[in-house]
């Protein structure tokens, strides 16, 4: 499952891990994205969805 959200586009971003000796690696961030079925455009759609859209998406 590719991890980006289908109504705002919110996908995979990166950063770093930081020690406490302050020694950097590379990481990744995933968007926190749920199955759901929501109204668009007047038809339901099942879809990926990340979380702060789920707050303002209409809900099927």
């Amino acid at each position: 499952m590719s991890r980006v959200c289908t109504v705002c586009g919110k996908g995979q971003t990166s950063g770093n891990n930081v020690s406490h000796s302050k020694r950097r690696t590379r990481r990744t961030f995933k968007a926190n994205v749920q199955k759901v079925s929501y109204v668009a455009e007047g038809k339901t759609v099942t879809g990926y969805v990340c979380a702060r859209c789920l707050k303002s998406v209409e809900r099927a």
